[in-house]
């Protein structure tokens, strides 16, 4: 209320010296010039005094390791690493220097966020979480201001949890921690990461309250080095794509408060997710239930879990309403596909399908055997040939191949170039860099060449095929791998 009177006297009295004629070209020059300070001032206190995350300690968390699933090997290091600060007093008899930072790195979705709060509490740690681009403003020196206000922040919020440990997470920290020197323009970056790496470095083992740093990131080459040296970052803790047995257990774990029919198979479900992350999985049952309350069933059932597959992988249905003309040459071109895979591996199809889905008109979703790390030849060109399938389709068929087989193209040629890259071309061991432009081209185009003729040759005999799964796709737009098996086996094609 005072604040208010004071401009409303000083409104006042300005109006009161104009019209006494008085000169108030400098007052008001100063006036203005004063608001300025003051604005940026009071901009410059408002981005600094950041008032981190600090929700309460980890026990109103209420996260486990036992709650993360599939990140067996990540969690057993993560683990070993907070013990160390644990029995700190046992260590320090070994001679053993206490770690001061964990790296959490991996793809997005993978659980890096809950692991860091599952070691808050697993240490009786308070939590503190920041954000990497919380550190980032254009007013010079607002960033280191906030990383000491960070650390100070965990010291002081500690022992009010009664608590004799910090953790500190700081998710996203590539934008923070990034690699000096590559913003020339403007040096607050290089400030921020140069209080950051002073405050790892004050850190001891001695102090009241031990506070321990961990941050996750999906860039981790895009850290600078000295942010990620020994001493500073101590463990770098890979937090990678649950394999299949993770993926089983993932699937456990978000499904255990949701009714399941009997017909439900998680251990299908987790054959088929090759690659999907926790938060996929998570993601795929969640649609699952959202899919069984708008058919009003009180179960979750196999179909729901197949719809959300696709959905997750691919995205919801379009309303895109091709012509007749074209969901034939759509059904065509997938069903050539479909038939390779299972030329080349019995049982792969899983669905085949002409809906628009995401930025797809149509998709043959696979079925992983296993989940695969390294590959043969023979499994590159079995690739390349499922992949040249559709367009082999369309022109064996119907004479011609359309637009939709680019994408297509494109992957083939990538991996073309994978099988040259690792010496299985006819070239042998070579260096891409060094390889001229035009033996390049050659050898990738051959080895596509080679793969093409083969499938069009298969394809030409399987015309019937063709036909008889086609009806199917325009009348239900839908044929499950079991299906088409069927068909294969009925026609004999092997």
């Amino acid at each position: 209320m005072l604040k208010e009177i004071s401009i409303g006297l000083g409104i006042a009295a300005v109006i009161s010296m104009f019209i006494m004629g008085y000169d108030i070209t400098p007052l008001l020059f100063f006036l203005v010039a004063g608001a300025g300070l003051y604005y940026v001032a009071r901009m410059r206190g408002m981005v600094g005094a950041k008032n981190f995350d600090s929700p309460g300690g980890a026990g109103r968390f209420e996260i486990t390791f036992s709650d993360i699933g599939g990140q067996f090997s990540a969690i057993n290091e993560l683990r070993e690493a907070l013990d160390f600060i644990k029995n700190h007093q046992s260590i320090q008899s070994l001679g053993i220097r206490p770690l001061k930072g964990i790296l959490l790195t991996g793809p997005p979705g993978t659980g890096k966020t809950l692991m860091a709060k599952a070691a808050a509490n697993y240490t009786d740690a308070a939590f503190i979480a920041a954000s990497g681009s919380e550190f980032i403003e254009m007013y010079a020196g607002v960033g280191a201001q906030r990383v000491r206000k960070l650390f100070q922040t965990a010291r002081e919020y500690a022992p009010k949890q009664k608590k004799n440990y910090a953790l500190i997470f700081i998710d996203e920290i590539e934008i923070l921690g990034g690699k000096r020197g590559q913003t020339t323009s403007h040096m607050e970056y290089d400030q921020t990461l140069n209080q950051l790496l002073v405050e790892i470095d004050g850190l001891k083992v001695d102090d009241n309250i031990r506070v321990l740093l961990v941050a996750a990131t999906n860039r981790a080459d895009m850290l600078d080095p000295a942010l990620t040296r020994p001493g500073r970052f101590d463990r770098i803790v890979k937090v990678d794509l649950p394999d299949r047995e993770g993926r089983m257990e993932i699937l456990k774990i978000h499904t255990k408060n949701k009714p399941l029919a009997r017909d439900v198979n998680l251990e299908v479900i987790a054959r088929e997710t090759f690659g999907f992350s926790g938060a996929h999985l998570e993601s795929l049952a969640n649609e699952a239930a959202i899919l069984a309350m708008r058919e009003k069933a009180q179960e979750i059932s196999q179909k729901h879990f197949n719809e959300s597959i696709d959905k997750v992988m691919m995205g919801g249905k379009l309303d895109r309403s091709p012509s007749a003309e074209e969901m034939k040459r759509i059904a065509i071109h997938e069903i050539g596909h479909a038939l390779i895979s299972e030329l080349v591996r019995a049982g792969s199809v899983s669905t085949l399908t002409i809906t628009p889905r995401g930025e797809a008109l149509g998709y043959m979703r696979q079925t992983p055997e296993d989940d695969t790390y390294l590959y043969t030849k023979d499994y590159l060109e079995n690739q390349i040939a499922v992949m040249l399938a559709g367009a082999a389709a369309e022109e064996t068929i119907l004479g011609n191949y359309s637009t939709g087989a680019s994408n297509d193209f494109a992957q083939a040629m990538r991996t073309a170039e994978e099988m040259l890259r690792a010496g299985m071309s006819d070239l042998g061991v070579v260096c891409l860099d060094s390889l001229p432009g035009d033996l390049k081209h050659q050898t990738l185009t051959g080895i596509v060449r080679v793969q093409e003729e083969r499938v069009k040759s298969h394809i030409a005999g399987s015309k019937q095929i063709f036909d008889t799964v086609m009806q199917i796709l325009l009348e239900k737009e839908k044929i499950t791998g079991e299906q088409l098996r069927l068909i294969l086996k009925e026609n004999a094609v092997s």
